[in-house]
C-alpha cells in the first residue's frame, strides 16, 4: 500500500509561481508512473500532467508551457507551476498505480489528500 502526501500549495497572485511536491511512502511510484490532477470548486477532477513509462511526459493543453512535472528519485514528484492564472485555483492531487488511460482519473488507483492552490486576480 502506497501513501501519497502532497505539499506546496498556497495563496498567490496571478502570474506567480508555486512548486508542489508529492512524496510516496510505503513503496515507490508504481512502475515510475505518477500524475497530477486538479479539482476546481464544484467541478470534476481533471488531468494536469503525468510521468509515464519509458520517460514519456504528457500535459493537459491548458498547462503546456506553464507547468513542468518532474521526479527527482523514486519517491518524490514535483509540479512546477509558473504564470499561474485564477482558473488554476483548486485542489491538486497526485496519483499513482495507473491502470488505463492516464487522462481519466478513474485509471489511477492511489491518491493523496490534495493540496489547495488559490490564485487571486
Amino acid at each position: 500500500q502506497v501513501q501519497l502526501v502532497e505539499s506546496g500549495g498556497g495563496l498567490v497572485q496571478a502570474g506567480d509561481s508555486l512548486r508542489l511536491s508529492c512524496v510516496a511512502s510505503g513503496r515507490t511510484f508504481s512502475y515510475g508512473t505518477a500524475g497530477w490532477f486538479h479539482q476546481a470548486p464544484g467541478k470534476e477532477r481533471e488531468f494536469v500532467a503525468a510521468l509515464l513509462w519509458k520517460g514519456v511526459i504528457i500535459y493537459a493543453d491548458s498547462v503546456k508551457g506553464r507547468f513542468t512535472i518532474s521526479k527527482d528519485n523514486a519517491n518524490t514528484m514535483y509540479l512546477q507551476m509558473n504564470t499561474l492564472k485564477p482558473e488554476d485555483t483548486g485542489v491538486y492531487y497526485c496519483a499513482t498505480d495507473l491502470r488505463g488511460g492516464p487522462y481519466d482519473a478513474r485509471s489511477w488507483g492511489s491518491w493523496g489528500q490534495g493540496t489547495q492552490v488559490t490564485v487571486s486576480s
